[in-house]
């Protein structure tokens, strides 16, 4: 309790002293976190500015799912020492999942330069408030002389912190913990190249033309070690607004780390998955088992991987996909494995303002287990939203996925969940 009311007073003390400073509504060059966003990738670049003295913008996000779900599957009993069959499928029913709530803080230091912070105060794997990530944005270099290199920061950008890499678009599209108002459904996808590592990034954006390139060293948690090789990746894209009615946007990423002491690629999100306990054994808990539901190619040591998302709106129809495929190993391997993912999603938005919207969602991995054993995993979501407000929007969905491939040891087996999702989001 001494630590709960310590943690609300610092919370209060933190928004009270930054609403001392100067709470802003809008900065320069920061993506909306609302449903004006809904179609914003990257932060914008434009340099027109605003800037006249540091300015704060206090944001935050809430999220609730109510989670009406059955499994099941077809694995062979296997008995631990406490003569548990730990392939008995966990006794799911239909109730609400954990809140999960984001403090975000936003500053503009200086005329071109930005701080973003973000705080899971709430989240499935963590019961005390910490930090997610945050990064330095830098749009002008004013701040060593007026001006100065002008005509290339008209076009270029630099991002430095500890943070999710832009690789790939899927991750711009995906719920953040309780920042799910850019996901029109309620899951993310099941292979999630998201992770928050220490990053340095260079944008060019020119007449629609993207590119990017970055350097990592790959790990969610720092310490003074070696054992690890600097990570590389890029992206380069075309992002234009053809007339008033028709977007297109194309994109492909890639990321190589040769050698890693440890690699949270496809496991690094501490938020977990939206889908609680589903396949997961009797034994689960939904702090510990957090991706229950998600595919993880196990690639501890070695990664290389590319991603190519096209994405197209036409008037109220929107259209994003998804292929990737990642090659790596883990510690014991000498020879690396690969998993392709596959996804398309087709919304139709209507109403005023389009504030409705309806569609449906197929993904799909392939992949070889350490074992040597082809599998598969399918999902299709069919769903729809209603934005309230700009601010507020509710979906409901059906979910449905199964399991191919997986040995008869393994918990999932022939395995099967379906069932409905609804949830809610606030983001301001």
């Amino acid at each position: 309790m001494k630590r709960n009311l310590s943690k609300a007073g610092f919370i209060a003390a933190l928004l009270t002293a930054t609403f001392g400073l100067a709470q802003e509504g809008k900065l320069d060059n920061l993506k909306p976190r609302d449903k004006t966003g809904l179609t914003v990738f990257e932060n914008p670049k434009d340099t027109v500015t605003t800037f006249d003295h540091l300015r704060v913008k206090v944001g935050g996000a809430f999220a609730l799912q109510f989670q009406a779900i059955q499994h099941e599957n077809n694995a062979t009993p296997v008995y631990n020492a406490a003569g548990v069959n730990i392939n008995q499928l966990f006794d799911i029913g239909n109730n609400f999942n954990l809140p999960t709530a984001n403090l975000d803080l936003d500053v503009a230091l200086y005329d071109g330069v930005n701080m973003h912070l973000r705080t899971f105060l709430s989240s499935r794997t963590h019961n005390d408030t910490y930090v997610k990530g945050g990064y330095l944005q830098v749009d002008k270099l004013d701040f060593i002389q007026k001006g100065f290199a002008e005509n290339i920061m008209k076009y270029a950008t630099i991002k430095v912190g500890q943070d999710q890499l832009n690789y790939g678009d899927a991750q711009l599209r995906r719920s953040d913990n309780a920042y799910a108002i850019m996901n029109p459904f309620v899951g993310n996808y099941l292979m999630d190249a998201y992770a928050t590592f220490p990053f340095a990034e260079v944008y060019y954006r020119r007449d629609g033309f993207i590119v990017m390139v970055g350097a990592t060293n790959g790990r969610l948690n720092q310490t003074a070690t070696g054992g690890t090789s600097p990570g590389v990746y890029g992206k380069l894209g075309y992002d234009k607004q053809l007339s008033e009615d028709l977007r297109v946007r194309l994109t492909g990423s890639v990321y190589n780390i040769a050698r890693a002491r440890r690699l949270d690629f496809y496991n690094g999100d501490r938020a977990g998955s939206r889908y609680y306990f589903v396949m997961e054994n009797t034994a689960a808990t939904s702090s510990a088992q957090t991706r229950s539901g998600m595919v993880d190619p196990d690639f501890q040591n070695q990664l290389r991987t590319f991603m190519v998302n096209p994405f197209v709106k036409y008037k109220g129809l929107e259209f994003f996909g998804i292929f990737e495929s990642a090659a790596g190993r883990n510690y014991s391997e000498s020879k690396r494995r690969t998993y392709n993912q596959y996804a398309a999603e087709l919304l139709y938005r209507f109403g005023n303002d389009e504030k409705l919207y309806v569609g449906g969602r197929y993904n799909k991995v392939d992949g070889t287990l350490i074992s040597g054993d082809d599998i598969s995993v399918d999902r299709f979501n069919i769903g729809g939203g209603w934005f309230m407000t700009n601010n507020i929007l509710t979906k409901i969905e059906y979910v449905n996925q199964t399991y191919d491939g997986y040995p008869s040891t393994n918990i999932k087996k022939d395995g099967k969940f379906d069932g409905f999702m609804l949830e809610a989001v606030i983001s301001f």
